[in-house]
């Protein structure tokens, strides 16, 4: 069964300006988000929880610079992306 997506208003603005800065990244940007929504625990998608200050989010790999942070409901089928970014912005 296939996860939906659920965008927030302030993840479409942080999505929204990391498109606008890394414009070259939208096709990209957009085979994760479908590769996410049918299969989160695809290898190249690399999810894996993260510790510390954001325990309790996950994080998948866009290409070996930028990342998606969410929020993984597991018993709804729900994903809530978060951030958006290269390491250090998401992070």
């Amino acid at each position: 069964m296939p996860f939906s997506l659920l965008f927030t208003e302030q993840y479409s603005r942080r999505a929204a300006k990391f498109l606008k800065q890394q414009p070259e990244l939208r096709g990209t940007y957009l085979k994760t988000l479908r590769l996410l929504e049918a299969n989160p625990a695809h290898p190249s998608l690399r999810l894996h929880p993260l510790h510390g200050k954001l325990e309790g989010l996950h994080s998948v790999s866009i290409n070996l610079s930028y990342r998606i942070t969410l929020e993984l409901l597991i018993q709804d089928q729900q994903i809530i992306p978060v951030n958006v970014g290269d390491h250090d912005a998401v992070y």
